[in-house]
C-alpha cells in the first residue's frame, strides 16, 4: 500500500480498466514469505521512476499466491512456457482480457546476471504492445493453448495398476542421494509424500535399500540447517545438497508433512530421534505459528524481519554465540554446530548457519570431558542461544488461515497426537477443526479458502475453497472421527466430499478440477482453463487426496459409487504417473489405498485395557489401516457410520464388560480379541494379507 504503483486487486475493475484504456496488464505474484519478491519489492516497486512508467503505460495488479493459487498455478505455467522458468515473484505482461504475452520471475534494476533492467523489460514491452500489437495477440493466443493443455491429461488415461507404486518408488530410489540423503541435487526439497511412501513400502517389504533412504535422509534433515536447531520446525528447502543453507521461511505445510514423516518414522524404526523432531516441530508450530485463543494455524513465517536482511535473525556469528554463553558452553555449541569465523551466509560471511556437525561422544573426545556433561551444556546452550535470538527483530508471521492448510495440520497433529500419546495436540487439533466447520462450512454453498487474515483490520475478501481445501479437509474429518468416534465428523466428511464430487468431478473423463465451473471470476484473464492437478507442489496433489478421501469413504460406507469415482480418478492419470516419479509420491500412496482391502480396528471397552489396545491399533504404520476406540454404549448402530453399522454391532461378545478388540477387513470382521498382544498378532496378519 505504500509504494507509489496504483496496485488493483485481481478483479473486474482492473479488467475493465485494462480494457476501456487500451493498457497492457502488470500481474505481480508474490507471497508475504518470498525474499525475492521483497527485493524486487525495494529494488524496483519502491522506486518512483519505476512506478511512473507503471502508472502510465500498465494496469498494475498484485495477487497473493497463497490466497489464490487458482491465479497462481494458471501464469505459472504461462510464464514457464514463454521464458521457461517459474518461481516467485511472477512477473506476467498481459493483454487487457488476461492473456499472457510475456513474463519472468525477478528482474533486477540494472542489467546483470544476464537479465535485463526491470526498467528496460517496462518500456520495451510498453511500446510493443502498441507498435507490434498482431504479434502481441499471435503469442498471447499461443501461450493459452500451451495453459489449456499443461495438466489436462487428455488421452493419456488408462487401466490404473498397482505396479505404479514400484514405480515410484523406484524412481525415488535412483534419486537418492546416498551422501546426503534426500532426492536429486542443490536446491533440495524434502518431499514428504514419497518419505512416507517409502516408509510404507518398507513396511510391506522389509527392503533394507529403501530404509536406508529414508532413515538417512530424516536423520540429515533433522541434523541440517535447513532444521531450525533452536527452536525446531523445517526452513522451507535447502539451497545446497548438504542440507546447511536454508531459504529461511517456514510454512506450516511443508511443516505438517513433515510431522508426519517424523511420527512415521518413529512407528517404523522406533527411533527415539525421530519422536524428538517431531515433538519439536510441534513446540515450534505452537509457540509461533498457533492460534491459542481460538484455535487455527497460521500460514507462514518469514525468513527476513527487513529488506536489508536474509536470514540474520537465524544465523549466528562467533562473537553473538560467546556473548549469550560462558566459556564451556560456547566450546560446545561452537564444536556441536560447527560456529567459526568465516560461516555459510554470503552477503556475511561471519554468519554462520546452525546444523549438526561434531556428535556429543566426538565432543567428549575433543575437550576431555563426559558425554553426559557436554550433553548438558549443550542444552543450557540451546536454551540460552534461543533466548538471545529472541531479542533480535523477529520475521513477520502472516496470521491469516487457510482452510486447506490448516486441514493438513489438523490430520499431522492428530496423527502425532496417537503415535506419541499427546493429548494436547489432539485438543488444540480438534479445536482448530471445529473452527474450520464453524467458519469456512456453508451447507448451501461449501467451503471457504481464507477464514482469517493476518491483519485483522483488512477488508474482508471471500476466496471459494478449491480443490485442495475439500480434500484436504474431508480427510482431516475422517482423521478426527477416528482420533474420537464422534460420528458428526463422519457426517461432516461426507457432506464435503459430496459436495467436492459436485462441485470439482468431471463425469465425462474423470478425475477433479481445482476450481469450481462458472461464475464472472472463474472466466477473468485464463482462470477460465480446466486443471486437474496431479503434481506434488508442494503440496500433496489435489486429485491423489481427493482419491484417497473417497477410498476412505468407501470403507466407511461401503457405497461403491465413492470407489468407481477414486478409480476414474486413478485412471486419469494412470497412462502418465510413472513417469513424475517422486513429483507423483501421493498418487503413489492412492494407490497404497485404492489396490490394499481398508483394515479398520475397533477397540470397544473402558478404562486402561482400552488405552493398551488402542495403542497396540495404532503402533505399527500403514495407509490402509484405520483404528477408532468406542464404550459399549458407542457400538451400536445408530451412533456408527454405514459399514461399521453394519458389522460391529453383530460380532459375538463385544456388549460384555471385557475390552475386546476387532479387526475387520474388506467389510468382515474377525473374532474379537481381548489382549493387546493377540490384537498386534492379528492385525499384523490382516495387513500382511492385504498387501499381498
Amino acid at each position: 500500500m505504500h509504494q507509489p504503483i496504483r496496485w488493483q486487486e485481481w478483479g473486474e475493475a482492473a479488467f475493465a480498466a485494462a480494457q476501456r484504456e487500451n493498457k497492457p496488464m502488470l500481474l505481480d505474484i508474490g507471497a508475504v514469505w518470498c525474499h525475492w519478491c521483497h527485493v524486487m519489492d525495494r529494488e524496483s516497486y519502491d522506486d518512483p521512476e519505476v512506478a511512473q512508467i507503471v502508472n502510465e503505460n500498465f494496469i498494475a495488479v498484485k495477487v497473493d499466491r497463497d490466497e489464490r493459487p487458482d491465479i497462481d498455478s494458471r501464469y505459472q505455467a504461462a510464464v514457464s512456457a514463454i521464458s521457461g522458468q517459474g518461481g516467485w515473484p511472477l512477473t506476467a505482461f498481459l493483454t487487457p482480457d488476461g492473456k499472457p504475452f510475456y513474463g519472468g520471475t525477478y528482474f533486477p534494476p540494472q542489467d546483470q546476471w544476464g537479465r535485463p533492467s526491470f526498467k528496460r523489460v517496462l518500456t520495451s514491452i510498453a511500446n510493443a504492445y502498441h507498435e507490434k500489437h498482431a504479434d502481441v495477440t499471435e503469442q498471447a493466443q499461443m501461450v493459452e493453448q500451451t495453459i489449456s493443455h499443461a495438466e489436462s491429461f487428455t488421452g493419456r488415461s488408462g487401466r490404473f495398476s498397482p505396479h505404479v507404486i514400484e514405480a515410484i518408488v523406484k524412481s525415488a530410489l535412483g534419486m537418492f542421494d546416498t551422501r546426503n540423503g534426500g532426492f536429486g541435487q542443490a536446491p533440495k526439497f524434502p518431499h514428504p509424500g514419497v518419505l512416507d511412501l517409502l516408509m510404507e513400502h518398507y513396511q510391506r517389504t522389509g527392503d533394507e535399500q529403501v530404509k536406508n533412504a529414508f532413515v538417512t535422509t530424516l536423520e540429515r534433515m533433522a541434523n541440517g540447517g535447513v532444521y531450525d536447531q533452536l527452536a525446531g520446525g523445517f526452513h522451507r528447502y535447502s539451497v545446497d545438497e548438504r542440507w546447511v543453507v536454508p531459504h529461511f521461511e517456514k510454512m506450516c505445510y511443508d511443516n505438517s508433512e513433515l510431522l508426519k514423516n517424523y511420527v512415521h518414522g518413529y512407528q517404523v524404526t522406533g527411533t527415539k530421534f525421530f519422536a524428538d523432531v517431531a515433538l519439536d516441530i510441534i513446540r515450534w508450530t505452537e509457540e509461533w505459528l498457533s492460534d491459542r485463543e481460538r484455535g487455527g494455524f497460521y500460514a507462514s513465517q518469514d525468513a527476513d524481519h527487513s529488506m536489508e536482511d536474509d536470514g540474520d535473525y537465524f544465523t549466528w556469528t562467533v562473537a553473538e554465540a560467546k556473548a549469550a554463553l560462558s566459556e564451556e558452553e560456547s566450546a560446545v555449541a561452537c564444536l556441536h554446530y560447527d560456529i567459526n569465523e568465516i560461516g555459510e551466509m554470503h552477503h556475511n560471511p561471519a554468519k554462520n548457519v546452525l546444523y549438526v556437525r561434531a556428535s556429543i561422544e566426538e565432543i567428549a573426545g575433543r575437550l576431555k570431558i563426559a558425554p553426559d556433561q557436554v550433553r548438558d551444556l549443550l542444552q543450557s546452550a540451546k536454551r540460552k542461544m534461543y533466548e538471545a535470538r529472541l531479542a533480535r527483530p523477529t520475521p513477520y508471521i502472516d496470521k491469516t488461515v487457510y482452510v486447506g492448510w490448516n486441514s493438513l495440520c489438523v490430520s499431522a497433529y492428530l496423527e502425532a497426537a496417537k503415535a506419541l500419546r499427546l493429548e494436547d495436540a489432539r485438543h488444540f487439533a480438534l479445536r482448530s477443526l471445529d473452527r474450520i466447520l464453524s467458519e469456512a462450512w456453508r451447507p448451501e454453498e461449501g467451503l471457504l479458502h481464507v477464514i482469517a487474515y493476518s491483519d485483522p483490520g483488512a477488508a474482508r475478501r471471500e476466496v471459494r475453497g478449491g480443490l485442495d481445501d475439500y480434500a484436504f479437509t474431508a480427510i482431516a474429518c475422517l482423521d478426527a472421527y477416528e482420533a474420537t468416534a464422534d460420528l458428526s465428523y463422519f457426517k461432516f466428511a461426507r457432506k464435503i466430499t459430496d459436495s467436492m464430487i459436485e462441485q470439482f468431478f468431471d463425469p465425462v473423463s474423470g478425475g477433479f478440477f481445482d476450481t469450481e465451473s462458472g461464475g464472472s471470476s472463474q472466466t477473468l484473464g485464463v482462470l477460465s482453463a480446466r486443471r486437474k492437478p496431479f503434481q506434488d507442489s508442494p503440496t500433496p496433489a489435489g486429485n491423489s487426496m481427493a482419491a484417497i478421501a473417497l477410498v476412505r469413504m468407501h470403507g466407511y460406507t461401503n457405497d461403491a459409487s465413492y470407489r468407481d469415482k477414486a478409480e476414474q480418478t486413478m485412471e486419469v492419470f494412470a497412462g502418465t504417473a510413472e513417469q513424475f516419479g517422486i513429483f507423483g509420491a501421493t498418487y503413489g500412496i492412492a494407490a497404497v489405498h485404492f489396490s490394499q482391502p481398508h483394515t479398520q480396528v475397533v477397540v470397544i471397552g473402558t478404562g486402561d485395557q482400552a488405552e493398551q489396545m488402542w495403542k497396540a491399533a495404532w503402533a505399527r504404520f500403514a495407509f490402509n489401516k484405520s483404528a477408532i476406540k468406542l464404550t459399549p454404549n458407542e457400538a451400536i448402530a445408530r451412533n456408527l457410520p454405514p459399514a461399521l453399522a453394519v458389522t460391529i454391532p453383530g460380532v459375538p461378545g463385544i456388549q460384555e464388560t471385557k475390552v475386546t478388540a476387532v479387526v475387520c477387513s474388506g467389510f468382515s470382521c474377525q473374532p474379537p480379541v481381548s489382549e493387546p498382544e493377540e490384537l498386534t498378532r492379528t492385525l499384523q496378519e490382516a495387513l500382511k494379507k492385504s498387501a499381498a
